[in-house]
């Protein structure tokens, strides 16, 4: 069974007792990095799940126990890492009492696969330090000898360590009892008469003096010059500052052995994963105010009105006014619309009441009840109640809409959804923001109030580095609508959208366009997710509010973004930061704030998904809403997305398509997607029909009236019950 990394990811998490960053990589060994309390871990994909959990646990102890200095230059570090894997691994056992049978377990594997290379060697002939290694390793599975006397001491003091001083009080103590033992050993070979060759001769060197060569038949500078040293310490003194190696300096070969058989249980194979980060984008570049907005699109539109007036004139022709259709079919849908909020106003306020009620309750006031006064003698209850009914939850909402080229003919019937929201959110006082995500609103465009071209003011909207997911400088956040300005106002911008939303559908015979930096884009959806992560706690601390609403409003979805990398190129000085595409299945994107890591697939809509998970994780407090736009033959492909043909819940949504033309996906991102028909959402619910009409055509009129009633109520009922 293949190991999952994000649960074992989560065990070293829980047994940390903190949000580490946990990354797994194909790496040589596992490192734990204090300051940034990033744990990584090597793939080892050919570990059991016993072994896996052990070798975790381990290196959570080091993030645990291990401290952040520097080790003294007098110790090896492979005896310090002895004494210090005895200390921490008894810490972990004693802190975790179910971990002793994961290292009983995992240590026990590791001896029948004879990690530590002990097959064909005499385990009695090593040096105390491997025997100390094996004796706390895996002392429960073989015999390990261990002589009375200063090697029990020693191991008694390993046994008994408590702190990191301790160690190296203990891992000083072993280095220079293995030494000693080494050179005790080394000796009686050392005083052996032994000859030197020099020029081509050779000459007897007298045992009996206090004198010996090098082994190597030359001197630590290599000269050839025969010169003898006076100790053995001096020749290790002067072998190690020139940087050598020296015979009887003692060795932890079973550590070493250990590390290079956990090195063979890593993948060699496949991609390393990559992690990156969710960047911190600056709004003041992000967002295209709702004031400019407006300045530009009501210059354009009081351009084309004088430019129709002067041609109007010069033919010698009435006045016309080039918008009184378009404005004239805005009153109408604003008439007709008045039902829909009205019956949203009265679902909130009912639900709002209902959940209040249920929230309610009864408290004591210390007054007498003068009517149970009587009851005295068998009621203990004799004081007056009174009904608490907590206050109502601030609720605000923020509209995310689609300005992308493929939204052009359902532009307007997605602007109808959103106009009724807003009526909906003027009705009861509720505070909201409406954005439109873009690519082009800060590119070259015609200035028509100075009558020139005007080049793109582009500026990075966070601070590009290595890790970070890339966001185009061209993305900007358009704030199309805002409950901050008059109502009046708000009519009037509303007016706007709607001329341009009529202009994308081409269903009248216009006399105008719409402005260049309010052209359809491409699709950043994800940008925009990105920027909810700045935009939403500003939006809640300003207006003061409890509970927030996130409404996204588009008819598909986008390409996952790329990330940052660091490129050194021959001709340039500085490192370039550019941008690679991530790769599925070996990428993840990590949110250090929360601990949280998250995994991108290969279908490109679940990174949309991933960024929503990831909001939802920071904002708990935020209900999340998709609304798709969906053509009839569009529909079943996006349920495939979510739902495998044959099961239950499949059926379900395809039977709601059929007799409503809308459902509910609850296995998305979003905590709701509702997918609704855009012919659908273009008819009106009013009964209407003509003078003439017969019976059949006043039953088809009906029929079809009551259709729609019941498609706005059931989905505006679905709506309402998320926002209370």
């Amino acid at each position: 069974m293949p190991v999952s990394h994000e649960i074992k990811s989560q065990l070293a998490k829980l047994l940390a007792t903190e949000d580490l960053v946990v990354e797994h990589r194909q790496v040589d060994t596992a490192q734990f990095n204090v300051h940034t309390r990033v744990l990584t871990l090597p793939l080892w994909e050919k570990a059991s799940n016993v072994v896996y959990d052990m070798l975790v646990g381990h290196e959570v102890g080091h993030a645990l126990f291990t401290p952040d200095e520097d080790l003294p230059k007098n110790i090896p570090h492979q005896f310090v890492n002895v004494v210090e894997d005895a200390r921490i691994e008894k810490l972990m056992k004693r802190k975790y009492m179910g971990l002793a049978k994961t290292f009983f377990k995992g240590y026990n594997e590791l001896s029948d696969q004879d990690f530590f290379s002990l097959e064909g060697e005499d385990i009695s002939k090593m040096n105390l330090a491997d025997r100390a290694n094996l004796w706390f390793k895996i002392g429960n599975y073989i015999d390990i000898p261990i002589e009375r006397g200063e090697e029990k001491e020693i191991i008694d003091m390993i046994s008994e360590t408590e702190t990191f001083a301790d160690v190296l009080i203990v891992a000083e103590a072993l280095y220079k009892y293995c030494k000693e033992q080494n050179q005790q050993e080394k000796a009686p070979e050392e005083m052996q008469p032994q000859q030197t060759t020099q020029g081509g001769g050779s000459s007897a060197q007298n045992g009996s003096e206090e004198q010996e060569t090098d082994g190597d038949n030359s001197n630590s500078s290599g000269n050839g010059s025969g010169e003898e040293k006076t100790s053995t310490n001096n020749q290790s003194d002067q072998r190690k500052a020139g940087g050598e190696s020296f015979d009887d300096e003692p060795e932890v070969r079973t550590a070493e052995n250990l590390e290079e058989s956990l090195r063979e249980l890593i993948s060699q194979h496949g991609q390393d994963n990559v992690y990156v980060e969710i960047p911190k984008v600056n709004l003041d570049s992000i967002i295209a105010s709702n004031e400019d907005i407006h300045k530009v699109i009501n210059i354009h539109f009081a351009k084309r009105q004088e430019i129709v007036d002067d041609y109007l004139k010069q033919n010698n022709k009435e006045h016309i006014n080039i918008f009184e259709n378009v404005d004239l079919e805005y009153r109408k849908f604003k008439i007709s619309s008045q039902k829909e909020v009205n019956y949203m106003v009265k679902e909130f306020e009912c639900k709002k009441s209902a959940d209040s009620y249920a929230r309610s309750t009864v408290s004591r006031t210390g007054v007498l009840d003068c009517t149970k006064l009587h009851t005295y003698k068998y009621n203990e209850d004799l004081f007056k109640k009174i009904n608490v009914i907590p206050n109502g939850k601030n609720h605000g909402l923020i509209f995310v809409l689609d300005w992308s080229g493929s939204m052009s003919q359902v532009l307007q019937d997605t602007c109808k959804q959103l106009f009724n929201l807003i009526w909906f959110c003027k009705k009861i006082s509720i505070p909201f923001e409406v954005y439109a995500f873009t690519n082009e609103w800060n590119r070259r465009f015609y200035d028509e109030e100075n009558n020139k071209y005007v080049a793109a003011n582009l500026k990075s909207h966070y601070q590009k580095k290595e890790g970070l997911l890339s966001i185009d400088d061209h993305f900007n956040m358009m704030n199309i609508l805002t409950s901050k300005v008059s109502s009046k106002e708000l009519e009037n911008q509303m007016v706007n959208i709607w001329r341009i939303s009529c202009y994308y559908n081409n269903s009248y015979s216009l006399y105008y366009n719409v402005p260049e930096k309010l052209s359809l884009s491409g699709t950043p959806l994800n940008e925009a997710l990105v920027s909810l992560h700045q935009i939403l706690p500003k939006f809640q601390k300003e207006n003061k509010l409890q509970k927030v609403q996130c409404i996204v409003l588009t008819d598909g979805e986008a390409n996952q973004l790329s990330h940052h990398v660091e490129i050194k190129r021959n001709w340039e000085s500085e490192p370039y930061i550019g941008c690679r595409r991530l790769n599925p299945d070996t990428s993840f994107i990590r949110d250090r704030k929360i601990g949280m890591t998250y995994k991108v697939e290969y279908e490109w809509h679940k990174f949309t998904d991933a960024i929503l998970k990831n909001l939802k994780d920071n904002f708990p407090m935020v209900n999340f809403i998709g609304i798709r736009v969906l053509s009839s033959r569009d529909a079943n492909n996006f349920i495939k997305m979510y739902y495998e043909i044959g099961e239950k819940d499949f059926e379900k949504i395809q039977n709601d398509w059929r007799k409503l033309k809308t459902f509910n996906i609850t296995k998305s991102g979003y905590d709701a997607y509702f997918g609704m028909s855009s012919s659908n959402l273009s008819q009106e619910s009013e009964f209407e029909v003509k003078e003439d009409a017969t019976k059949a055509q006043i039953k088809s009129a009906f029929a079809k009236s009551l259709k729609n009633k019941k498609l706005n109520k059931k989905v505006l009922g679905e709506f309402i019950s998320l926002v209370v």
